[in-house]
């Protein structure tokens, strides 16, 4: 092989996170977004020893397991969802096989039950980052994911089904608030005003807070009370708790906070898990799928009482002899659900 040559070949499976592997004679090729049993073209990117990395061109044939219709007009253009085109099923089937073969190599042989499926598949994500930028040189601003295969490149996604239609309305909203009064965005030069913007929303009480994250550059069109009573006043099926504004000179593109600033109501929501309620701040670390969370959280208690045996009421852990360490796991989520029983 030679590298930027282009290829073709077919992917044989797929190595965690998104890794397909395929093989051309004795090398072993590594194209990333592509689905077992797709034939795929590809340009030579990296070369090793009996190794090769490849950059996705074209899938020229789709698997045999993509039975499902394309329900999100930003499929293949964002660079977020790569298994949409698969039934729920095999997404879950291809998820387990990856775990397994994770732990294999430090776990041996392992009784395996399959990976437990999520309550809501679809707009189940309680928070959300999207990148202010344009989808080509020098074209209109844009507000959302950034484009497969490319590190600057931002496509707006008001159609995106991982999130609920109060995202889909914010970023249009935003989107449109900024596009209309020409503020320039954060270039690849650390030039510009608008960064990111963080969105998070409480899938049991509905409560949703927004944060515009910027650089500190001076920009006189911006006005931190006319943006405020916009967000304000949009027509949300939850309710909006709280606007704040960060402010970011990190060269880096990550958001952090290097001054965040309460612009209305306050800087937190709710959530609730298995009973318990939990206060989510912007920059908490908090599992983005709280339904999904709750069945993660449910076997767990079941694999405690599995190994220490039930409490008088037959059902329950019997843990008042045991303390659970909960470390560098975020909001401890996983402690205090063990905690009550």
């Amino acid at each position: 092989m030679k590298k930027g040559q282009m290829y073709e070949g077919v992917i044989e499976r797929l190595d965690f996170p998104n890794k397909g592997i395929c093989h051309l004679e004795e090398t072993k090729v590594t194209v990333k977004n592509t689905l077992p049993g797709q034939k795929v073209s590809f340009m030579a990117s990296k070369l090793h020893k009996g190794k090769a990395e490849g950059r996705l061109r074209e899938v020229l044939e789709r698997s045999a397991l993509e039975t499902r219709a394309v329900d999100c007009a930003h499929y293949g253009i964002c660079g977020s969802c790569v298994y949409r085109t698969l039934p729920y099923e095999e997404q879950l089937k291809l998820k387990g096989e990856q775990v397994k073969a994770l732990l294999a190599p430090v776990a041996g042989e392992f009784p395996f039950e399959g990976v437990l499926p999520s309550p809501c598949p679809t707009e189940y994500r309680n928070k959300m980052e999207f990148s202010f930028g344009d989808e080509e040189k020098d074209g209109p601003l844009q507000l959302g994911m950034h484009k497969r295969g490319s590190f600057y490149d931002v496509v707006t996604v008001t159609d995106c089904k991982l999130v609920d239609e109060d995202f889909r309305t914010i970023v249009d909203a935003v989107h449109q608030y900024f596009l209309r009064r020409r503020i320039p965005y954060y270039h690849k030069n650390h030039v510009g005003f608008l960064r990111h913007l963080l969105v998070r929303k409480a899938v049991k009480t509905g409560e949703i807070l927004v944060d515009l994250v910027t650089s500190s550059q001076f920009q006189p069109e911006w006005n931190e009370a006319d943006f405020t009573e916009m967000m304000v006043g949009l027509p949300l099926k939850g309710k909006l708790v709280g606007v704040l504004h960060t402010w970011n000179d990190s060269l880096a593109d990550v958001i952090q906070s290097d001054r965040t600033d309460l612009l209305w109501g306050r800087d937190w929501i709710t959530e609730e898990l298995l009973g318990l309620q939990f206060k989510i701040t912007p920059f908490s670390f908090f599992q983005t799928n709280s339904l999904g969370a709750e069945v993660l959280y449910a076997a767990a208690r079941r694999y405690v009482a599995d190994a220490v045996g039930t409490g008088a009421d037959g059902t329950t852990p019997d843990l008042t002899d045991f303390t659970v360490f909960d470390l560098y796991s975020g909001t401890g989520t996983i402690a205090q659900m063990l905690a009550p029983v």
